[in-house]
């Protein structure tokens, strides 16, 4: 199934994230709905209904067998309701729309009986090809890292978790068997590292609507960051969109985790998010990133580290040469090692010579910084000066690998790593 977004034709497509405990669900969405914002289109989130009504109180283990199979009917009710309400938002809107779903109709097979499923459908004139089939156009099961990845599982990240890796183990496969029968079903297991895992999920939704990423996101792709002295006119860019981004660092328990909040938006319209970053095994950097309220981020500015500067920031996103890129605009206020720097950044294999071919050619790239902590954002936020500065930070700083390229001077030279507004 392809569906081609273009010009003449307005696409709305509708998915459901599902997956087991820590399989990277919510942070899967966030950056999915980013990477689909950056291309112009609207976005709706469908919040997972079971989280608002088990935040709210109930707990299976208080209910009888008979409380169980009417909660589990209203729910499946809820969710059904709550999407209808985004899909008709989406149905009105202009633009192509995608509505992600955080969890769907399905999910809910996973705790109740075949029996209990069956009478379900039938007091309520449903059946599971109007409500799995014929309701979403793809379904992406994120499996848990208890199943590949044991040393990552945690339920830190989630209030309403506490299942162990084998009851974690046991809920993904559930969760993945209760989707069994839709058309277009993919799993995106652990056998690779977790941003790579994240970029596989993006790929399979891109690669179902027919649009061309280049090698943004291949397996061995890499985000590669450089400094740009000037840029021309408007009208000299391709089409692009622009944000306003908005960073505040976060008060963190510790040197190998860096917490921060991001406002992004335009025309007055904003989106939150919460992302918490720390090193893991084997130098591995995980990013937790969580979509939240507008009362949510005014909450958590009372937690922000005193020690940084709110980064003040206008994203141009655009495509040149098969490639996406985001251009960085840093602006007032800001220290003064912030005025008028700009950064390029993209995600690819290509490394050398090829890579600078790629570059867009109205730009004046200086050179590759990929690896340099002095781009990175969380040092540059930074109030005190760097020599006076006891968290001047190299632990996040990407290791390098061969064939970056000097673009000022024309020398091959090394650091072609990952990075991230960190």
């Amino acid at each position: 199934m392809s569906q081609v977004a273009d010009a003449d034709k307005k696409v709305l497509f509708k998915i459901v994230l599902t997956g087991g405990p820590c399989g990277g669900k919510t942070t899967g969405q966030t950056r999915l709905c980013t990477f689909f914002e950056n291309l112009g289109w609207k976005v709706y989130r469908v919040p997972e209904a079971a989280s608002i009504l088990l935040g709210g109180g109930v707990r299976f283990s208080d209910l009888s067998p008979e409380d169980a199979y009417c909660f589990q009917e209203n729910l499946l009710r809820c969710i059904i309701q709550v999407e209808n309400t985004f899909i008709q938002l989406a149905e009105k809107c202009k633009k192509n729309c995608l509505v992600i779903c955080d969890r769907g109709t399905m999910d809910a097979t996973a705790f109740i009986s075949q029996m209990e499923w069956d009478k379900m459908m039938t007091n309520n004139g449903w059946n599971p090809v109007e409500i799995r089939d014929n309701r979403y156009n793809l379904i992406i099961h994120m499996v848990s890292a208890a199943n590949g990845a044991d040393e990552f599982y945690t339920t830190a990240d989630h209030s309403c978790r506490n299942e162990s890796l084998v009851e974690a183990r046991d809920r993904d496969l559930k969760a993945a068997q209760a989707w069994i029968g839709h058309p277009y079903f993919d799993v995106i297991d652990n056998t690779s590292d977790f941003d790579t895992k994240i970029r596989r999920m993006i790929a399979a939704v891109c690669q179902k609507l027919g649009i061309d990423t280049g090698d943004r996101l291949s397996k061995n792709s890499r985000k590669v960051k450089f400094l740009v002295s000037t840029i021309p006119q408007d009208n000299v860019f391709p089409p692009f969109q622009d944000f306003d981004v908005v960073h505040d660092y976060m008060v963190a328990p510790s040197g190998k985790m860096q917490v921060r909040l991001r406002k992004r938006g335009k025309n007055g319209r904003w989106s939150y998010t919460h992302t918490n970053r720390r090193l893991e095994f084997n130098g591995q950097t995980i990013e937790v990133k969580t979509q939240i309220s507008s009362r949510d981020y005014q909450n958590m500015l009372a937690q922000c580290d005193n020690s940084h500067n709110t980064i003040y920031k206008k994203r141009r996103c655009f495509l040149w040469n098969n490639q996406y890129f985001q251009l960085d605009i840093y602006k007032e206020p800001c220290h003064p090692r912030c005025r008028g720097l700009m950064l390029l950044e993209t995600y690819t294999t290509l490394t050398g010579e090829e890579l600078a071919k790629r570059l867009p050619s109205f730009l004046r790239v200086e050179k590759e910084v990929t690896a340099d902590p002095a781009y990175s954002m969380y040092n540059l936020s930074l109030k005190d000066e760097w020599q006076n500065s006891r968290k001047f930070n190299k632990a996040f700083t990407p290791t390098s690998t061969a064939n970056g390229c000097d673009f000022f001077s024309g020398r091959v030279t090394n650091g072609l790593g990952e990075s991230g507004d960190h």
